[in-house]
């Protein structure tokens, strides 16, 4: 099976080190995805923003990067972070090397959909308006996914 990374974290990601996880003499191509904190969100200035996982996120990561990395026959990997990050900071990294620089693109786009779909992680956003919202939490119990 390709090599496959896999982990959700308190740090701040180092991109390189998510590159050379999937790099290697068989690959023609890899393509690094930074998913970065902005400070706008819908016209919306963002004060806050603090990202909570579920227990088990680190696994449905896994899973996920494995399921990708079967399909494809291609190395993947992804760091997500959690807690309070600041605009600027790398929430989500990944990478997907392949022999052929399309395959990469490709595979890269879907990778990261993918994960923004079976991984649960929750984003609280704090607006300069005072607003606050949940993006991708459950609709119950919105106040307390765990941490």
């Amino acid at each position: 099976m390709p090599d496959v990374l896999a982990r959700i974290t308190t740090e701040p990601i180092d991109p390189v080190e998510v590159n050379a996880a999937v790099a290697g003499p068989e690959n023609g191509a890899t393509v690094l995805f930074t998913g970065v904190v902005r400070n706008l969100d819908n016209g919306q200035i963002v004060t806050g923003l603090e990202y909570r996982s579920h227990p088990d996120a680190e696994r449905f990561l896994y899973d996920c990067c494995r399921g990708v990395a079967q399909q494809f026959g291609l190395s993947v990997a992804a760091v997500h972070r959690v807690g309070t990050l600041r605009v600027g900071d790398l929430a989500l990294v990944t990478s997907v090397a392949a022999p052929h620089r399309a395959d990469a693109f490709t595979v890269s786009k879907l990778f990261v959909d993918r994960i923004k779909v079976c991984v649960p992680i929750w984003k609280h956003q704090s607006f300069a308006d005072g607003t606050v919202e949940w993006v991708g939490a459950p609709t119950s119990n919105l106040d307390a996914p765990a941490s």
